[in-house]
């Protein structure tokens, strides 16, 4: 059972009309109370959550040895442990620090995550709460995550092929489909990137990191926030200019993603590649697209070997999703649509977004420079 701590983190802030979660620097969330709302303990225990001791964790990480640390960004560490029953766990540790609030941090995933079950989406073995100490436990994911296979991939690892590709494309995708329209109430995730999507041994795609996610009510559409956070290049263009977030600031994420696993590179270096040749991020890859000169935007370390079809309809796919006019973008129940069958349901939304006035246009550049919750 969990203890009434747990109970009393998870427990609903309100004050007032609005409810303020506090994510430190840049990071605070303002929207009507009715928008956010926390689940009960209830959930944890139904969903199999357990409170683990500060000596299990200790023990499992030997006593959380540099060694057995494999990440570290500043908010958090993460070790990699083995519990007393043989499971190997991820055992992430929140960091103390001025502008970040580790405690609505803390509320923030184990709300999320209690309500969130899909094989795409990572699942919350346990929860530490010691004196000084908040701490997550989570199955390790043996491949890491995409980002360490790609953009951040060592020399020695194995590039990953375009059949992996495709599946984790599609895995992120119903994971997303998941958090949107499946779940008791809609989650917008706020943060799709390589790097906060896992890979388990079967490099299956496992969405994680919900620390600033937002739930609401599926009826709601968009939701009003204060100030923006999240990771600049991944930063959907309405979200940005006027703090509005919904689920289609996924979608734009999601798109972002796709380019990068499909390149090996990150937003930033891929703008950069853009810019040289004095064009937008879209547009280039409009350009790429028409020319089908994919040997400028395929991996080159996949050496050839992938199908210039798949790769094709990959790219219409991320451009849909990186529409500026957020109405134009497909859902992601959409997107999983035309990653499973294909040309027919692509055919017809790519014919309707090249006859589009915004192919001609640009779509804003991110200038602002946002702090990285992660």
């Amino acid at each position: 059972m969990i203890s009434n701590n747990i109970e009393d983190l998870i427990s609903e802030v309100r004050i007032g009309d609005l409810t303020n979660l506090e994510l430190g620097l840049d990071r605070r969330i303002c929207v009507p109370a009715r928008y956010l709302t926390v689940t009960s303990a209830s959930h944890e225990v139904d969903r199999g959550v357990r409170r683990f001791s500060l000596h299990e964790l200790k023990v499992a990480t030997n006593s959380f040895a540099s060694k057995n640390q494999f990440y570290c960004n500043g908010f958090s560490k993460l070790y990699k442990g083995r519990l007393a029953n043989g499971s190997l766990v991820a055992v992430k540790k929140l960091v103390k620090r001025e502008d970040f609030d580790e405690q609505m941090y803390f509320k923030t995933e184990v709300k999320t995550m209690s309500i969130s079950v899909h094989p795409n989406l990572l699942r919350l073995l346990g929860v530490c709460i010691a004196r000084k100490e908040k701490m997550f436990v989570y199955p390790f994911m043996l491949n890491g995550s995409v980002a360490s296979c790609t953009t951040e991939r060592m020399s020695s690892q194995s590039p990953l092929d375009w059949q992996v590709r495709k599946r984790i494309a599609l895995g992120t995708a119903s994971g997303l489909a998941c958090l949107h329209n499946e779940c008791e109430r809609k989650i917008i995730h706020r943060d799709i990137k390589a790097a906060n999507i896992f890979l388990n041994e079967d490099f299956d795609a496992i969405i994680g990191n919900f620390g600033i996610s937002i739930v609401t009510d599926h009826v709601i559409t968009d939701v009003p926030i204060q100030h923006v956070c999240g990771t600049i290049g991944h930063i959907a263009p309405e979200y940005l200019a006027k703090s509005i977030c919904s689920e289609k600031s996924d979608v734009y994420g999601y798109g972002i993603f796709l380019l990068e696993l499909i390149t090996r590179q990150t937003s930033f270096d891929l703008d950069r590649l853009a810019h040289e040749e004095d064009m937008m991020l879209v547009d280039w890859v409009k350009r790429i697209l028409v020319q089908k000169k994919w040997e400028m935007i395929a991996d080159p370390h996949l050496r050839g070997r992938y199908i210039e079809e798949g790769v094709g309809q990959t790219i219409k796919i991320a451009l849909l999703c990186t529409q500026t006019d957020p109405k134009r973008r497909p859902n992601m129940s959409k997107i999983v649509s035309m990653l499973r069958f294909g040309d027919g349901l692509l055919a017809q939304s790519w014919e309707e977004y090249f006859y589009n006035e915004e192919m001609l246009s640009c779509s804003p550049r991110q200038s602002v420079e946002l702090s990285n919750p992660r």
